[in-house]
């Protein structure tokens, strides 16, 4: 239910943030009707994120199917020189939820559920107590009240990213397109086409997911330190649909704008005894890809199952493994000792698409991800790897002020 009376309150868990981490976390513990669960979501105002796109890939049924807007079964990647390649990673299709679809989906089981509630307001601060933590919340209208909980998850990102040896950004901005005439293929999602100028420092590509024959979803992506300034996207998105796509005649009906880390830093998930961090506070998002949503699934289930069981904790959503080549990759692009789109393209041309997918998920065994290491450009990767441990880790600036911010996130 959404409370809508402000009264300090008592539950098993409070969840700060009503986005795809924290909701997908009130769905897996309200399932069971285990335990009483409190989201704190923003009211509608500036502090509410706009709406995003979650793309992820699956097979058979899931959780959220009823708010996938649009998936695919074929993916294609355009190297640098022209040339395509389409891959059909069967049994995975690719899947695209819109984040106010998702929102009404979980919103409308939590008001079903027994044990769940949703409130209007802002988490101010967040701190332990001696039998568990406390939320203090301030309304729309001003008015306060204190949350408590024997656990509390919070989704807030920090207010600067830990430590790091490498820090890239994935920045981004796209247009809901419809042009005049069917010009997409509905079955085939562009993963990256890396046919636009590149960056003298990163990498760079288009994004084409359709929706409809004449309707897509059009992104223009950098891979690199800093992100863009409005117009830089807007200018490299017209050329993109002009110059690559050939898109003579369209509408751009909506649009969207994000800045996603790419990182090797360490992102704790403990703030306290009965304090956590989940989602991208909590380390979800994949360094090397940038995505998210398949992670927070897996980091839910784990918390949902631990606390059924009678734990209390936040499992890492990523194995080490698969961080350790995370972490080299990222060095790499960052040096410029590999090129982006040449080793992206190798990869889809070289590896099958399911292994890849799954690879690219964390889901491979050491000697599937031995086979793919054989596919990338050895010498480059073996140099990285070896300075690495050598690297001091340090705060890099915001990549918003190019200051160094202290994390005072609780």
């Amino acid at each position: 239910m959404i409370r809508r009376d402000l009264q300090d309150e008592t539950c098993d868990v409070v969840i700060v943030g009503g986005g795809a981490s924290g909701l997908s976390l009130a769905h897996h513990l309200t399932t069971t009707g285990s335990c009483t669960v409190t989201v704190v979501e923003a009211p509608e105002g500036p502090r509410r994120p706009p709406e995003r796109t979650w793309c992820y890939w699956d097979q058979g049924t899931g959780d959220f199917d009823e708010a996938v807007c649009a998936s695919w079964s074929r993916l294609r990647v355009h190297g640098t020189d022209g040339d395509a390649v389409t891959v059909n990673p069967s049994p995975l299709r690719y899947r695209m939820i819109r984040s106010s679809a998702f929102e009404r989906l979980v919103h409308a089981r939590l008001a079903r559920s027994l044990g769940g509630h949703l409130l209007r307001a802002t988490a101010d601060t967040v701190r332990g107590t001696p039998d568990g933590a406390e939320v203090r919340c301030t309304a729309a209208d001003g008015r306060t009240l204190t949350l408590r909980a024997r656990h509390v998850f919070d989704s807030r990102p920090p207010r600067a990213l830990p430590p790091a040896r490498t820090q890239l950004m994935q920045h981004f901005r796209g247009w809901f397109v419809r042009t005049d005439k069917d010009r997409f293929d509905p079955t085939v999602a562009d993963l990256m086409d890396f046919r636009v100028p590149q960056p003298h420092h990163g990498l760079a590509f288009g994004y084409v997911l359709p929706l409809a024959p004449d309707r897509a979803l059009v992104e223009y992506t950098e891979f690199s330190r800093t992100p863009l300034t409005t117009a830089a996207y807007e200018g490299a998105l017209i050329r993109y649909c002009g110059d690559t796509l050939e898109l003579r005649s369209y509408a751009v009906e909506s649009a969207e704008q994000g800045v996603i880390p790419m990182t090797d830093a360490r992102f704790p998930r403990r703030m306290g005894p009965a304090v956590f961090r989940i989602g991208t506070a909590g380390g979800a998002t994949r360094p090397a890809t940038g995505y998210t949503f398949a992670a927070v699934q897996r980091q839910s289930r784990a918390i949902a199952a631990a606390l059924r069981g009678g734990h209390a904790q936040v499992p890492a959503p990523h194995g080490r493994r698969a961080l350790a080549m995370d972490a080299v990759l990222l060095r790499a692009l960052d040096t410029g000792r590999i090129s982006g789109p040449e080793f992206f393209t190798g990869l889809f041309r070289g590896v099958p698409a399911h292994r890849l997918l799954r690879f690219l998920d964390g889901a491979t065994s050491f000697w599937e991800e031995w086979g793919i290491g054989l596919r990338t450009p050895i010498g480059p990767m073996l140099r990285t790897a070896v300075e690495l441990p050598f690297l001091p880790r340090r705060v890099h600036p915001d990549p918003r002020t190019g200051e160094h911010p202290d994390d005072t996130a609780a």
